[in-house]
């Protein structure tokens, strides 16, 4: 049987006016002093109870408290005590399903520890210098005037026990090395 395309109907979205997309916005105001005001799309974002104010070593804490801990993407503007002001936009995490518990059969034996993994840094260095090793955990990119900021995930910090984070610029090749707080 053959039908005319007139006579077909259009699907249901067709005639549905487009909906615009949205994405919270999170703005963050720098004092002199590092303590900051938080608003997410214009309301005030308070710390937790007994937590203090906000500081600017906070950044990734705050973003997880804002965004329900990377559930959802979010706008960050942050307004430097300086004037200068940095935005960025930072995707939801994916986080995994969880399973169900399951039983763990009886270990056996002792766990042995893993193997270190050997790196081959090439040559370019002085003898006896101190290297730094650095793990890459994620990329951001310079503002307009060159300058970078970056949020780092405090449970990365905490599980390697880092005491430095290495800025790495893959075209300048600016290296900045920088002790966390």
């Amino acid at each position: 049987m053959w039908a005319h395309l007139a006579d077909m109907k259009q699907p249901h979205h067709a005639a549905a006016p487009a909906v615009p997309v949205s994405m919270p916005q999170l703005v963050l105001d720098v004092r002199a002093d590092g303590t900051m005001t938080a608003l997410l799309d214009g309301q005030p974002v308070t710390p937790p109870v007994g937590a203090g104010p906000w500081r600017r070593a906070g950044f990734a804490r705050i973003i997880d408290h804002a965004t329900r801990e990377r559930q959802v993407p979010v706008r960050v503007t942050v307004h430097e005590s300086d004037g200068s002001t940095f935005t960025d936009i930072l995707p939801a995490t994916r986080r995994s399903r969880r399973q169900p518990p399951t039983a763990q059969p009886e270990p056996t034996t002792m766990a042995r520890r893993a193997e270190p993994v050997p790196i081959d840094g090439g040559h370019g260095f002085l003898a006896g210098e101190d290297v730094a090793i650095a793990l890459v955990t994620g990329h951001t990119d310079a503002s307009h005037h060159g300058q970078v900021r970056a949020l780092l995930d405090p449970t990365i910090i905490a599980a390697t026990h880092a005491q430095e984070v290495v800025l790495i610029g893959r075209v300048s090749g600016t290296i900045t090395i920088r002790d966390l707080p």
